[in-house]
């Protein structure tokens, strides 16, 4: 996702330099005209506006807040796509504050189409002003909605997250029933997603399900990730617990991709578990 981002905004225009832990997975955006740096305080020192779009809450911390942050020159903004913890996201904007700079928590939703389309949801938590500065660049990427102070960003991903895994095994369970019924899957989705049971998660991964395709917009493992800070989120800031049963199923659904291998597909795969849960 990050790359097809970063295409983007080559494309409207902008110059864009990269640092990639894995120079290789850049050629095709050096082709297009970015520049590569030779490590995250090299970026730093020469940007304005830096974005960020890493695997796990470690990698944020290591990459942004334990090298990015100290190299940043005097309000720059640093922008952070990942799905990462709120309180990490807190940590994050104080340093930055403490550089004279800024930091967005902005993780995204809309896979992999939604980065190379321009369709993101951008949900964005820290300075509201700052914001509304950067959105000429979110609106390359996608649409950017302020969703409240630092850490709401990431808060409001994992709600998201919430809601797009109980969609996925919803759906994962009808197309099984539908087939187990006998009915043609294709006409089943085409039936009902004109009803209260269509979804974007069905416009999406509808027919990938049923076509056995399961190449990844995000990692499986990545949902379970970001499914476990959800029900760790009150232990971890002391709030009150939230009970999240739901939540808690689909984590150990999705964790059962990862048990069988299958924790680099994309998320869709979740139907394979329903349907070895059926025999199949």
């Amino acid at each position: 996702m990050g790359g097809a981002m970063a295409s983007r905004l080559l494309s409207a225009g902008y110059s864009v330099t990269i640092y990639a832990r894995n120079p290789s997975k850049v050629v095709h955006l050096q082709s297009q005209g970015a520049l590569l740096a030779d490590s995250p305080a090299d970026l730093a020192r020469n940007s304005d506006v830096i974005f960020t779009m890493l695997g796990h809450p470690s990698d944020v911390r290591q990459i942004v807040l334990e090298s990015l942050i100290s190299s940043l020159d005097p309000n720059s903004v640093i922008i952070d796509h990942t799905s990462s913890h709120p309180v990490l996201a807190k940590q994050i904007f104080d340093a930055a504050r403490e550089k004279n700079c800024w930091a967005v928590d902005a993780p995204v939703s809309g896979g992999d189409t939604g980065a190379r389309e321009g369709k993101l949801a951008i949900l964005a938590g820290g300075n509201e002003d700052v914001v509304k500065w950067l959105n000429p660049l979110f609106d390359v990427l996608g649409k950017a909605t302020f969703v409240g102070g630092p850490g709401k960003g990431q808060s409001c991903k994992i709600a998201n997250q919430i809601v797009v895994g109980a969609n996925l095994m919803g759906l994962s369970e009808g197309l099984v029933f539908a087939e187990k019924a006998g009915l043609d899957k294709r006409k089943f989705v085409e039936a009902v997603k004109g009803g209260a049971a269509g979804s974007m998660v069905m416009e999406l991964f509808g027919e990938r399900m049923i076509g056995r395709d399961f190449r990844p917009g995000g990692f499986t493992e990545y949902m379970v990730k970001d499914l476990g800070m959800g029900l760790d989120v009150g232990a971890e800031q002391g709030d009150d617990v939230v009970v999240l049963p739901g939540a808690a199923l689909n984590k150990q659904l999705f964790s059962a991709m990862v048990a069988n291998g299958d924790g680099k597909l994309g998320t869709q795969g979740l139907i394979t578990v329903i349907e070895r849960i059926n025999g199949k």
